[in-house]
């Protein structure tokens, strides 16, 4: 066991040094929004009766990656398969730099490969929650010293 900070977690993650999943990418990139863990426990405290919203994932293979969908983002299914049941696959013959040129809505994570994701959110987070960082493995800056 290691404690980082969620930057020095991303470094780690961007220097192949270990590897986490893109739902907790997702998070250390949220945490990346507080400074001090003092900020992070007043945000909570502040938003803990907000609620929250259950959602999954929905994968799109792209012609040199894949994206996953999150919800609020153009593309997300009306209808998810939370369970798998329904084996639902999505996919597009567009590259996933064709698919991001195209201006819309966006709440997704960026898979060019298992160390080299990306975030990016134009939505406004549900129930007094906070946006991740928008951070691509490829050049990250971020300031948080959690």
């Amino acid at each position: 066991f290691q404690w980082s900070s969620p930057p020095e977690a991303i470094e780690r993650f961007k220097s192949q040094e270990l590897w986490f999943p893109p739902p907790q990418f997702y998070e250390f990139c949220r945490l990346c929004n507080f400074s001090s863990l003092g900020e992070l426990q007043k945000f909570s405290s502040a938003r803990a009766l907000e609620g929250c919203e259950r959602w999954m994932p929905v994968m799109l293979s792209a012609a040199d990656g894949f994206i996953q969908l999150l919800p609020g983002d153009e593309l997300y299914p009306e209808d998810p398969d939370y369970t798998g049941e329904k084996k639902i696959i999505m996919s597009t013959d567009k590259k996933v730099e064709d698919l991001m040129k195209e201006d819309g809505i966006f709440h997704r994570i960026i898979i060019k490969n298992i160390n080299n994701l990306a975030i990016y959110v134009n939505i406004q987070a549900k129930y007094k929650h906070i946006n991740p960082l928008m951070i691509n493995c490829e050049n990250s800056d971020y300031n948080s010293r959690l």
